[in-house]
């Protein structure tokens, strides 16, 4: 179990603009992502070090997008302005989510302007819709080198989060010590009786660090 991205929510400008601001905040250039046909939405990379990135996500006018939950997750997050989505933890089997969701993981995918498709299940997203402070999980599957954190080299890493909620809920819904997928990001943990969901992300550029 590992912390693999970042989502935000495109603001009322789009993705195109959203993904501007980010990217020119981090010093980086983004990487074209593409379409979600399962979900009806489209995305665009920032590949980060450490095999992390940031995911900025757009819903498209396509009824998946009111359908699937990410879909519907991206629409109400945009919807309120947009803005941190949620985290997501990588993992190598989704078995035991399943088993104690009681709900199987749904396929996921994006083709890429050469025919390669980038392929994956998940699951959790209806937790992080009612409860946005905890994960949503996936494995990814075909061929590794495809993973959007090796698009593009990159010197920028992720090095903390700060989350209104509280380590423990999150381990509770991990079913493991939160610890363990973020040995390698800071988090810090406040107003655990508010609003949940991510407040901001810290990272390390060559210009020193910044925060969104």
């Amino acid at each position: 179990m590992r912390m693999d991205h970042v989502s935000y929510a495109s603001e009322s400008d789009g993705l195109a603009a959203t993904t501007e601001r980010i990217a020119t905040a981090l010093g980086v250039d983004a990487v074209r992502g593409g379409i979600h046909p399962r979900f009806g939405t489209r995305n665009m990379i920032i590949p980060l070090t450490d095999h992390h990135y940031v995911e900025i996500v757009e819903c498209l006018n396509h009824p998946a997008s009111d359908k699937a939950p990410f879909g519907q997750a991206v629409k109400a997050r945009s919807a309120a302005g947009g803005g941190w989505m949620g985290w997501c933890v990588a993992v190598d089997d989704l078995t035991p989510f399943e088993e104690r969701l009681g709900r199987s993981a749904v396929p996921g995918n994006r083709k890429f302007p050469d025919g390669q498709e980038l392929v994956w299940q998940q699951i959790g997203i209806k937790g992080l819709i009612a409860d946005p402070q905890v994960p949503y999980m996936l494995k990814w599957e075909g061929d590794p080198s495809l993973h959007p954190s090796l698009a593009r080299e990159s010197t920028v890493r992720l090095s903390s989060l700060t989350i209104a909620g509280s380590a423990e809920r999150v381990t509770e819904w991990l079913g493991e010590p939160v610890e363990a997928p973020l040995d390698d990001v800071a988090v810090e943990w406040i107003a655990p009786r508010g609003t949940p969901g991510i407040m901001s992300v810290t990272f390390e550029t060559a210009h020193g660090p910044v925060t969104i």
